[in-house]
């Protein structure tokens, strides 16, 4: 059997074979599929030159299928609808039935202060739907692009940066500031945190790609300052227990403060020096935009974000 070249192949050919097979007339045919006349008997004769076979022929009956239209029949009609599955319209998507998995790039911030709730709003809605929470990278784009991950979610200007890369979408979804904290009893700090005491305390750093620096130390630098951090950790749920059984001074984003401080003893102080504030977005890739479920839960980040 010779192959026929599909790339070469106009598939409308298919629907009108079908449409003659079936009504086993050129006029019928026609209106079945809405051609004219001539542009079925045109239809035809391609067909017949494609297929190397007449198809249908004139009897005293009218119009009869040859043996191989005959054998064409039943395979073809399979063939456009299974063709017709393809190109259809996916089902409209229904959170309380699906099934779905999502793998989510973040932090630990956005871990304590956005995902429980959105867990319990997200079960409350669909609860088939499983979560997987990973390590935001520094490489997150590309595991978006390549769907490793389906979201990412991280603090503003850290996906590439005034503009995001090419088939990159964003949206901003919380805003914080910063303050200072320290254990309850601390010796040497009272009600307020003069710049001077700033200065000579021992500070913890929250560094979660293991990068010294920060908004802190390039603000004491403007005033030809400089602190000393006397240690470093990667995440921000470890820093505030650091502070609790240490004499160090800790700044971090106030949602933070305000979510453990009350739990572990700790004091907050506003910063002696000005320090800007900072923004999370979420992050997703061009090729997911369109699809229901995923623009679904984006949806339900942002309702969920607004109410913080």
């Amino acid at each position: 059997m010779q192959a026929t070249n599909l790339e070469g192949l106009d598939l409308n050919l298919l629907v009108a074979l079908r449409a003659l097979l079936a009504e086993r007339h050129v006029t019928k045919a026609a209106a079945r599929v809405g051609l004219s006349q001539p542009a079925m008997s045109h239809a035809l004769a391609r067909l017949r030159a494609l297929l190397g076979d007449p198809l249908l022929v004139r009897t005293s009956s009218g119009m009869q299928p040859t043996a191989r239209a005959e054998a064409m029949t039943v395979p073809l009609e399979r063939a456009l609808e299974d063709l017709g599955r393809v190109l259809a319209s996916p089902d409209a998507f229904d959170p309380a039935r699906s099934t779905r998995k999502f793998r989510i790039a973040t932090n630990d911030y956005m871990e304590l202060v956005l995902f429980p709730r959105l867990l319990a709003r997200l079960w409350r809605e669909a609860p088939g739907i499983d979560v997987r929470v990973r390590n935001l990278e520094a490489r997150s784009n590309e595991d978006l692009a390549e769907a490793r991950i389906d979201l990412a979610m991280g603090v503003v200007g850290s996906f590439g940066a005034p503009e995001a890369p090419q088939g990159i979408r964003t949206k901003r979804l919380v805003s914080d500031r910063f303050v200072c904290v320290v254990r309850d009893g601390h010796p040497t700090v009272k009600k307020r945190l003069s710049l001077d005491e700033f200065v000579a305390l021992p500070h913890a750093l929250v560094a979660p790609r293991g990068e010294s620096g920060s908004v802190v130390d390039t603000a004491l630098a403007a005033l030809g300052k400089k602190r000393r951090v006397a240690v470093e950790v990667p995440h921000f749920l470890v820093a505030p227990h650091v502070v609790r059984e240490t004499d160090v001074v800790l700044t971090l984003a106030a949602r933070v403060a305000n979510s453990l401080g009350p739990l572990l003893g700790l004091r907050q102080l506003a910063p002696p020096i000005g320090l800007e504030g900072f923004s999370m977005m979420m992050v997703w890739h061009e090729r997911q935009h369109a699809d229901a479920a995923h623009a679904w839960l984006r949806a339900l980040i942002a309702e969920v974000a607004k109410e913080l």
